[in-house]
């Protein structure tokens, strides 16, 4: 029979059974090294030897694509970096079909990522990121199905470009605005030549408007402060002095 020393040994065997996987954790059971299940949260029990478990995180995890060197569809040579989040859905996927899947992920996510900018010009980068972005979700989302990962969403963060690059388009942004100022201006001065052109015809037409118009003015010109006073005529009165004097000329 064993002493009452052999017990605690005994229980020490016991716990060396017993593995614990955490409620953000899932449990590949392999047993004489296939696979044969997986196993939820709690107190799980390994036969060494016979038995192994691996441990699998299934929360969200980014991974931090570094700058990318590429080119764009216009030969635009740009750096360009972003952040991919996703989670493992199939942990046994994750552990029987790819090696490392951090390490997966990440050269999935520069591959593609230099693929789509390929693809895109330098305008369509900046000003459809959200757009590329979801692109690129869908392709690495895709690539990364048989290995258990779901990709929620992918965030570039910078589109770097050449210094000199920058200069020229800041140029072209200010030739651009002063383009729309001109045109703008132009367009005032043609609705206003228009309605003074409608103004005029309105006054020649209608009778004693000129009086009243002049009248309007002077009455304008009454509230000014200033010291100077200008005297108008209408144009009928130099009119009838012009006549009355060609009269007396002859």
């Amino acid at each position: 029979m064993f002493g009452f020393g052999f017990l605690p040994v005994v229980i020490v065997i016991l716990i060396s059974f017993i593995k614990q996987v955490n409620e953000y954790e899932r449990g590949v059971m392999f047993t004489f090294g296939k696979f044969t299940g997986i196993k939820g949260p709690g107190w799980r029990i390994v036969v060494p030897v016979f038995q192994s478990m691996k441990k699998i995180d299934i929360r969200t995890k980014a991974v931090d694509v570094p700058d990318q060197e590429a080119i764009t569809k216009d030969n635009i040579p740009i750096r360009i970096n972003a952040v991919v989040y996703y989670h493992i859905a199939s942990a046994d996927k994750a552990i029987l079909k790819v090696e490392n899947y951090f390490w997966a992920m990440s050269q999935m996510a520069q591959t593609t990522m230099r693929n789509a900018v390929g693809e895109t010009t330098l305008d369509e980068l900046l000003q459809n990121r959200d757009k590329i972005s979801k692109k690129i979700r869908e392709v690495i989302d895709k690539a990364s199905d048989p290995w258990g990962i779901e990709v929620e969403s992918v965030e570039l963060k910078d589109v770097i470009i050449p210094e000199d690059l920058k200069r020229t388009i800041s140029k072209e942004a200010e030739a651009e605005r002063e383009k729309r100022a001109v045109i703008i201006k132009a367009d005032g001065d043609r609705i206003a030549a228009t309605n003074l052109e409608a103004a005029a015809r309105i006054l020649q037409k209608t009778p004693g408007a000129l009086h009243l118009r002049t009248l309007q003015t002077i009455n304008d010109l009454s509230s000014d402060q200033s010291n100077t006073t200008v005297w108008m005529l209408p144009m009928e009165v130099l009119e009838a002095i012009k006549g009355l004097e060609q009269k007396l000329n002859r």
